[in-house]
């Protein structure tokens, strides 16, 4: 097997985290050029697509044929075995995130733009909004438990330790995964690679997998090409449109990116499917598996075994050697009285040796004896005069050339550290995008802790809705406690006068930085495992919801826009830097929002905090606050569908609230009750804070903790 830590591994392990910085520069050069490495010429789109549909379809015919050839040769038992759990394994990488390269491609400053909204639809499919353990992913997932392979598939990045993946099986996907963190720079590209990998399907490995194992898993949910609902678009067809609108929208130059993105993955898979089928051939020969059996546990082995000797030579020595060359150690064990050849039964290598009061007990596991009972079954009883009794079996086949430059552009980190925000508003437009700088990551973690700090300040039961202590029965009874509060104030309020028509325009301004990002503190659940999570995948449905599903019509900031223009307010692009500068917004109008910014970045740094704080914001006008602010708008003529919308889709039974408190819930229920970090009592206190932390206090005491939580944060 391929070195346990190669570049591609290494890069795959370090996209794969919600939180991972990606650097600017010398990244983008190495990722680009990995891009252009694998042979495959450019040409018309139409052309591409055709390409690569061509060859999957031969491809997935070879991989078959070894399936059929198999059969027809009449292969000792368990040959099919190896076969299926070798592709399975091969192809765990890319297809344990299948779709993850598109989790970046909506940003706070694209909430608005419809091609951004179709994108992350088509993402949603992957990752089945709404409904945990859901995606593409999960759906391997199952297949990779049902053959008992899944030791070490979750969360994803562990895979990188299983030595029984090869290491050219997380190239493409790893740069995919990096690349996905640096969506301003490759949206193109990705989407071209995310056309490619749905013209191609299924891989063609898995379609022997398939033939071997028909009901072993949802192959349709594993292929990327088939949609998720009946009656559903074709997910490549939907991908085509996307390219085509986004050529439209940007040129020649998004032209390109896209056929590089394309033609870089079509290499790609080609290089790494090829290395995948040597694999498969050579493990016809079960002195294949023994060998690299041997080389994986060779340098463990090492340490041991140097009083047992072999043929004169101690075996720690002979494993040592192993790490290169497994073939001279398997001929001295086929000589060994340790081995009867053909008679595995009889062997003492998997008897005694290995027997519960043998020296070697629990050193293999069931999966590993079973490659030596197939490697001593498969030897002669005599051995044919003519052959080389030191041969050595057939090595592994080389893995397609490993992405150093990107692992080492990744190591090397960025280029310069950035500016800080001089002021929020400042820090507004530069958190409108994905990617960060060093500088502006700091910003954002020392913003992050003053506003808690504050939050923290003069906390008690007067001020804190939330119980002291969570209980056992969850939070839906006291979330209808709540809501029926806020029923009760709406009433006791019925009488009170309405706000002016200049207060009405003027609260709604000053809220539009706060509402044209609506969501933004939910968009680290847009990361791949987080969106189809335990706690994640109501998480990602809300941020889905407040864009609204895909469809332009339904999306939050487009309808609080068209409210704006009724009151004669034509706002510049929320991405924008005069949106940021606009004279008619107060600087404290950023200050609530910048928090969202920053606090949704970290999802696994601050989870209970944003659990806290999404409880608060879906509770905080249902039945009551939306109910005012209809009667307001109407009264002076202007929409009510922004808040009509809300009051609906917050609801306490079904809706956000809901699923709010259904989030904190999970999260709760699984924690250890006793004291201390990471103790329930301890996480509740961290919830309860980010609960209060949609509105904090604002005396002189509470901007003090600010200061000091923001010291803080700039010392850790």
């Amino acid at each position: 097997m391929y070195d346990d830590g190669g570049p591609a591994r290494a890069v795959y392990a370090y996209a794969a985290d919600p939180e991972a910085s990606v650097p600017d520069g010398g990244f983008v050069e190495a990722a680009r050029a990995a891009l252009r490495r694998p042979a495959v010429a450019d040409g018309p789109l139409d052309d591409l697509v055709v390409r690569a549909a061509d060859w999957a379809a031969a491809e997935g015919k070879r991989f078959t044929g070894l399936l059929d050839a198999g059969h027809r040769e009449g292969r000792p038992a368990g040959h099919e075995e190896v076969l299926v759990r070798r592709a399975v394994l091969g192809c765990a990488p890319l297809s344990l995130v299948s779709g993850a390269w598109l989790q970046w491609l909506s940003a706070p400053g694209d909430f608005e733009v419809p091609v951004v909204l179709r994108i992350l639809a088509l993402y949603a499919d992957d990752v089945g909004a709404g409904h945990p353990h859901a995606s593409r992913g999960s759906a391997f997932l199952e297949l990779l438990r049902r053959l008992r392979l899944a030791e070490h598939a979750v969360p994803a990045a562990r895979l990188t330790g299983d030595q029984r993946v090869p290491e050219s099986a997380f190239v493409l996907p790893g740069l995919l995964l990096a690349m996905s963190r640096r969506p301003d720079e490759f949206r193109g590209e990705l989407l071209g690679a995310d056309l490619c990998l749905r013209t191609v399907g299924l891989l063609p490995a898995l379609t022997m997998v398939r033939q071997a194992r028909p009901a072993e898993c949802d192959w349709d949910a594993v292929d990327p090409s088939v949609p998720r609902q009946a009656g559903a678009e074709r997910p490549d067809r939907q991908c085509r449109a996307l390219v085509e609108e986004l050529v439209e929208a940007e040129g020649d130059r998004a032209a390109a990116a896209v056929r590089r993105g394309f033609t870089g993955t079509l290499g790609a898979l080609r290089e790494w499917s090829e290395a995948l089928y040597a694999e498969l051939v050579a493990a016809g020969d079960p002195a294949f598996d023994m060998a690299e059996l041997m080389r994986q546990r060779s340098r463990e082995g090492a340490v041991y075994h140097h009083q047992f000797q072999l043929e004169g030579k101690p075996l720690a020595r002979w494993l040592a050697e192993c790490r290169t060359d497994a073939g001279p150690l398997l001929d001295a064990l086929a000589r060994s009285k340790l081995v009867k050849p053909g008679r595995s039964s009889a062997s003492a290598l998997v008897r005694g040796l290995v027997g519960e009061r043998g020296p070697m007990f629990r050193v293999f596991s069931p999966e590993d004896l079973n490659v030596i009972r197939r490697w001593i079954d498969s030897l002669p009883a005599t051995p044919p005069e003519a052959e080389d009794a030191a041969g050595s079996p057939a090595g592994a086949p080389a893995a397609p050339a490993a992405p150093t430059e990107v692992a080492a552009a990744l190591r090397a980190g960025h280029r310069t550290p950035g500016r800080a925000p001089s002021s929020v508003r400042e820090a507004y437009h530069l958190l409108m995008r994905r990617t960060d700088t060093p500088a502006l990551r700091s910003w954002a973690m020392t913003y992050v802790a003053g506003w808690l700090a504050r939050s923290r300040h003069g906390m008690d039961e007067r001020t804190m809705p939330l119980p002291a202590r969570w209980g056992r029965e969850g939070l839906r009874p006291w979330l209808q406690e709540r809501h029926d509060r806020h029923g009760a104030e709406f009433e006791q309020n019925a009488e009170v006068p309405l706000p002016s028509r200049e207060a009405v325009i003027d609260d709604t301004v000053q809220t539009a930085p706060l509402t044209l990002i609506d969501g933004s503190w939910l968009q680290g659940f847009t990361d791949y495992e987080q969106a189809s999570s335990e706690i994640g995948h109501s998480l990602f449905e809300t941020y889905w919801d407040e864009l609204g599903n895909g469809e332009p019509r339904l999306n939050h900031p487009l309808i609080y826009r068209d409210v704006l223009k009724e009151m004669g307010v034509d706002l510049p692009p929320t991405a924008s830097a005069e949106f940021a500068r606009w004279p008619g917004f107060r600087d404290e109008s950023f200050e609530l929002p910048v928090y969202w910014l920053c606090v949704g970045r970290f999802p696994r740094t601050f989870l209970p905090e944003v659990l806290g704080l999404n409880l608060a914001m879906e509770l905080s006008g249902v039945g009551g606050t939306y109910r005012r602010a209809r009667l307001a708008l109407k009264a002076y003529g202007f929409s009510t569908r922004f808040v009509d919308i809300h009051n609906t889709i917050d609801n306490v039974a079904t809706g956000h609230s809901a699923w709010a408190a259904d989030a904190v819930d999970t999260l709760m229920a699984a924690l250890p009750d006793t004291p201390g970090p990471g103790g329930r009592a301890e996480t509740w206190q961290r919830v309860r804070v980010g609960y209060r932390s949609l509105n904090p206090p604002s005396g002189v005491g509470a901007r003090l903790a600010a200061r000091r939580g923001r010291l803080a944060g700039r010392r850790g």
